[in-house]
């Protein structure tokens, strides 16, 4: 029975893939954005959420549970400096992942994988859609406000 086996092993040994995982997690808080395989992209936005979440809050006892798996002091200083600012106010959910096409060597789907903070463009259309709220109702009780003193003005 597979009871409680449901993480992807990604075909490597548990140390290999351990390492793999922290590298890619060094990796995605340094450069913000990295090009991967689907498979391990889904795999590392489950191994590196919870450290985001842990770095909202900068004390020794998360830098230390942070570095654990991490291993690279110079990533652990970038994610507690300046991506906590960034995801501070966000409840969950900081990686997005973008499926780009098939790889043309084995056709493996592939994918970019970055922090949501991030992608000044997609922040950008977020901001434009949500400035874009259409209000009729309110330009035409205008219009009739403006059109009510003319009205009275060539009345007199």
């Amino acid at each position: 029975m597979r009871h409680n086996k449901k993480f992807n092993h990604l075909s490597r040994t548990s140390e290999h893939r351990a390492a793999m995982l922290s590298n890619m997690a060094c990796s995605l808080i340094m450069h913000k954005r990295i090009s991967t395989t689907t498979a391990k992209a889904k795999a590392l936005r489950v191994y590196v959420e919870p450290l985001l979440t842990k770095a909202k809050e900068d004390t020794t006892a998360n830098r230390r549970l942070v570095f654990a798996k991490l291993k690279q002091k110079a990533v652990v200083t970038e994610l507690f400096q300046n991506v906590s600012e960034k995801i501070a106010n966000r409840p969950g959910g900081y990686t997005r992942i973008l499926r780009t096409g098939h790889r043309l060597g084995d056709a493996a789907e592939m994918c970019i994988i970055e922090l949501v903070d991030y992608n000044e463009n997609m922040l950008k259309d977020a901001k434009k859609a949500a400035k874009k709220t259409t209000r009729r109702a309110g330009k035409k009780a205008a219009q009739k406000a403006e059109a009510a003193p003319a009205a009275e003005k060539e009345a007199e």
